[in-house]
């Protein structure tokens, strides 16, 4: 139920922050244990003698699951509430979390994984059982401010190396467990509900599907498996990138790959502000921009080259070293973080009834983009050779959405204008008349 400025009064407004920190905190354990095979994933890697494409398929297991469960998790919320919910779904994944520490084949990790990765879902909960503790034009911001809950892909590169180093990475699967189950016991004991958030009904899994039916609705999957699928894909993959690439040690390797993943989560809240400020649309125009552009450099592999000059021979070198590189990183995350929040801006403007379903449809893709882009990272370097073949493919990928959100959206808007209103154009089955009220 949407609720006006008029009636947030301070209790209510204080019950609401309350709900929202505890709720980025417990997102925040979660994302870190559904990353956590992009640290603990190197030494078994070398332990097990797994192949590129195996160590795709390692990473990107748990993140398989993480994203199946997305919509039937948005359609509780929408019916039980999300702080049941989300306490049942954190408790669940402990157990399994544990016993990684005590896997020994590789079939062991993948089983295990599948569990692990529940606690990817924690996103589709804590969207709408935040959305609806906070008016619509401060939900933007709301939801920034829960997504940044996606560093907790930067607190594993901080924690987990320095766990492995020191006790190995078995001791790591330990500490994850006892982090989830404190953060289960502290989002009961400080979260609330509101029966007039449930949104009674008997909607199937297979009916909510029918969404995609909406051509926005497509349209934003599309979006997302690029702004989170890639940040989830290269989280996995970076840690590994830089010890392959540049040579690096598993700690300074994750310390330079947190410069990716801790500004793609923490400033989502960021990217909501501007969402809610400027419109969903405009944020979303440039992030893509930025990130192609991005993208086309990152793409470009160690090159070595002999010209023959007027005095002989003369042989260069061309490719990123690891400082440039780095802060390439360090700007696609900014990008893509903006990108993660002004994505559901979209959602929670166009369907603030419908948020928790959405938003499962929606977070399913992107986290099935998770799951996809490390095992075809991998394939591609065992095929090409080329390590900077991961990148080729997201810059082919964001060439999609450039195109797709020009043909349905830009040409028809003023991205460059004064009025964020002018920017909100609906797609899809909306009428001329409402068209032509989001241009006034």
């Amino acid at each position: 139920m949407t609720q006006t400025t008029a009636v947030w009064d301070a209790a209510r407004r204080r019950q609401s922050w309350s709900v929202l920190a505890v709720s980025t905190v417990a997102f925040t354990v979660c994302f870190m244990v559904w990353m956590m095979f992009g640290v603990i994933g190197i030494p078994i890697r070398k332990e097990l003698h797994l192949n590129e494409t195996e160590f795709g398929m390692l990473a990107a297991l748990p993140v398989l699951t993480g994203s199946l469960v997305r919509v039937p998790l948005g359609i509780w919320t929408d019916r039980y509430g999300g702080r049941l919910v989300m306490d049942v779904l954190m408790l669940v994944t402990v157990p399994a979390i544990w016993l990684m520490s005590y896997a020994t084949a590789y079939w062991h990790f993948l089983v295990l994984g599948l569990f692990v990765g529940l606690a990817g879902g924690a996103f589709s909960v804590g969207t709408p059982y935040v959305a609806r503790w906070f008016p619509q034009e401060r939900r933007g911001l709301a939801m920034g401010i829960f997504g940044a809950g996606n560093s907790g892909a930067a607190v594993n590169k901080f924690v987990a190396p320095a766990i492995v180093v020191a006790f190995g990475w078995g001791m790591v699967a330990q500490v994850y467990a006892l982090a989830m189950l404190a953060a289960a016991v502290l989002f009961w004991l400080v979260s609330a509900s509101d029966p007039s958030h449930l949104v009674p009904n008997q909607t199937r899994f297979v009916d909510q599907l029918k969404a995609l039916k909406d051509p926005r609705v497509l349209k934003y999957c599309q979006y997302y498996s690029i702004v989170f699928g890639g940040y989830v894909a290269l989280s996995l993959w970076m840690v590994h990138y830089y010890v392959d690439e540049y040579g690096l040690d598993i700690r300074s390797a994750a310390l330079l790959a947190a410069c990716f993943s801790l500004p793609g989560g923490i400033l989502r809240a960021v990217g909501g502000g501007l969402s809610d400020r400027y419109g969903a649309h405009r944020v979303t125009w440039w992030v893509m921009w930025v990130s192609w552009i991005c993208l086309f450099v990152l793409s470009y592999p160690q090159t070595d080259f002999t010209i023959a000059s007027v005095s002989g021979p003369k042989s260069f070198h061309l490719g990123l070293n690891v400082v440039w590189f780095t802060v390439l990183m360090f700007v696609l995350g900014i990008a893509f973080a903006f990108g993660k929040a002004s994505v559901f801006k979209y959602i929670g403007d166009e369907f603030p009834q419908n948020i928790g379903a959405i938003s499962g449809i929606v977070g399913l893709a992107g986290g099935l983009g998770g799951f996809v882009l490390p095992i075809l990272f991998g394939l591609l370097v065992d095929l090409t050779g080329v390590r900077s073949s991961a990148f080729m493919l997201l810059y082919g990928v964001v060439w999609v959405s450039l195109v797709w959100m020009y043909l349905t959206e830009v040409r028809r808007t003023d991205v460059m204008g004064r009025n964020p209103a002018a920017s909100q154009v609906r797609t899809g089955p909306a009428t001329d008349a409402h068209q032509a009220g989001a241009r006034s």
